[in-house]
C-alpha cells in the first residue's frame, strides 16, 4: 500500500544566482510557504549527526563553500548497512563530519554503495574516499560518471585557448578574463577524491532494491547531463538531488563542452516528465528542506524560466552580448566569483531563444551578439 508524504511518520526542512525566498519564522510545526509544505518545519540534522526523515531514511547535512552553504545527503537502510545518496564536497570539514557520523550515530554501519545523483563536486566530492574506505560500489548514470571522469582527467594547468575564446565571445573584458585565468584550469580534480575506475550504471526506469524497498530511477537533465532521481513509490518519497529544489532553481548553463546544446530545452522536458509523478510525494532535495508540493514547485520553475525568456526576447530589440543580459535574468549583482555561472545561464537562455526561432546570433570580431528575429 502506497503511503502519501502527508501520511509518513516523521521523526524529531530562481537559479542559484537569484535570491532565495525567505521562509516563515522558525518553528517545529509544519510550515507552508508559496504553496509548498515543509513537514519538519525548520528542524534539520546537527553537524556530525543524522536525522531520521522516514523509516529507513536518514538525513545528513554538510557544509559547503559558497552561497548555497550546505548540501543534503541521504542514508538509506540496506541490509547490513546503509546505501549513501550523495557525499558532499572534498573538504576537511566534510571529511571530519563523516568521520564523526560513522564513529557516532552510525558507528559500526557499513556503507554498502554510494549513489551519485550527478557529477557536481558537492554531490560526489567524497565518493572515491567513501567507496575505498567501505569497499563500496559507485552507482551513477553513464553521462554523469563519464563527465566526472573527463573533468578529473584534464590535468592542464593553463586555461585552454578555446575557453578564452568562449569568454570573449560572451562579452567578457580583459580584466574578467585575466581574473578567471589566474585561477587555473584543473580545479575539478582538486575538489573531489579520485573516483573508482569502475562503476555500476543506472538508467531511466531501473529499479534499485535497497534493503526491503525498491527505488525507481527517474532521469532529469538541464542542470547536468543525466541526473538521477530516486523514487520510492510505496513510501511516497522522491530523492531529487538538484533536479527539484524548493526555493531556488538549479543553474542551467551552456558551456564550452557542448556549445550548441539546448540545456534549457532539456530542463523544460525534464519538468514535463517529472509532472507525471504523484503530486503528493515527499521531496528530498539536494539543497534546502524536505517538502511536499512537487507539481506546484515544477510549475513555478517552469513559469519563472519562461517569463525570463519573454523578458530577454524583448530586450534583444537591439543587439546584446551575453553579459548585457544579466540584469534581465538575475536579481543580484554579478561579481567575479559568479561571473562564470551567470554567463552559462545567460547563454542557455539565449540559445533557447535561438532554438525557438526568436533570436539569432551574429559574431563580430570574436564577440557574439544576439538580436530578436
Amino acid at each position: 500500500m502506497r503511503m502519501s508524504a502527508r501520511g509518513l511518520s516523521l521523526a524529531p526542512g530562481g537559479c542559484y544566482l537569484r535570491h532565495m525566498t525567505s521562509p516563515p519564522a522558525p518553528q517545529d510545526e509544519p510550515l507552508t510557504h508559496k504553496g509548498l509544505v515543509y513537514p519538519l518545519g525548520h528542524r534539520e540534522p546537527e553537524p556530525g549527526n543524522v536525522f531520521r526523515i522516514a523509516p529507513g531514511v536518514d538525513w545528513v547535512r554538510l557544509k559547503i563553500p559558497g552561497p548555497l552553504r550546505h548540501v543534503n545527503c541521504w542514508m538509506v537502510a540496506d541490509g547490513d548497512g546503509d546505501a549513501l545518496v550523495d557525499t558532499g564536497m572534498n573538504t576537511p570539514e566534510a571529511r571530519d563530519a563523516w568521520t564523526a557520523i560513522l564513529a557516532g550515530p552510525k558507528s559500526g554501519v557499513r556503507i554498502t554503495r554510494v549513489i551519485g545523483t550527478h557529477f557536481h563536486p558537492d554531490h560526489i566530492g567524497l565518493a572515491g574516499w567513501l567507496c575505498e574506505a567501505h569497499d563500496a560500489a559507485l552507482v551513477m548514470t553513464r553521462g554523469e560518471w563519464l563527465t566526472a571522469r573527463t573533468l578529473a582527467a584534464d590535468a592542464r594547468d593553463a586555461v585552454p585557448a578555446e575557453m578564452l575564446a568562449f569568454w570573449r565571445g560572451a562579452g567578457w573584458d580583459s580584466m574578467q578574463i585575466a581574473h578567471a585565468s589566474a585561477k587555473g584550469w584543473a580545479g575539478f580534480r582538486k575538489i573531489i577524491t579520485p573516483l573508482p575506475l569502475g562503476y555500476t550504471r543506472i538508467t531511466d526506469g531501473d529499479v534499485l532494491t535497497v534493503g526491503r524497498d525498491d527505488w525507481r530511477v527517474v532521469i532529469g537533465s538541464g542542470h547536468s547531463p543525466e541526473h538521477a532521481c530516486l523514487l520510492n513509490e510505496v513510501s511516497g518519497i522522491l530523492i531529487a538531488g538538484d533536479q527539484v529544489l524548493p526555493r531556488i532553481s538549479p543553474n542551467i548553463s551552456l558551456g564550452i563542452t557542448e556549445p550548441h546544446a539546448d540545456p534549457l530545452g532539456e530542463w523544460f522536458a525534464a519538468i514535463a516528465r517529472l509532472k507525471t509523478l504523484p503530486a503528493d510525494l515527499l521531496v528530498l532535495p539536494g539543497h534546502g528542506d524536505p517538502f511536499t508540493g512537487l507539481h506546484i514547485r515544477l510549475d513555478a520553475m517552469d513559469r519563472e524560466h519562461r517569463e525570463r525568456l519573454d523578458e530577454l526576447a524583448a530586450f534583444l530589440a537591439e543587439p546584446r552580448r551575453a553579459v548585457e543580459c544579466f540584469g534581465r535574468l538575475f536579481r543580484r549583482a554579478i561579481g567575479p566569483d559568479l561571473l562564470g555561472m551567470a554567463t552559462g545561464e545567460a547563454l542557455a537562455h539565449l540559445r533557447r531563444l535561438e532554438v525557438e526561432g526568436r533570436a539569432v546570433r551574429d559574431s563580430v570580431d570574436g564577440v557574439w551578439w544576439w538580436r530578436a528575429t
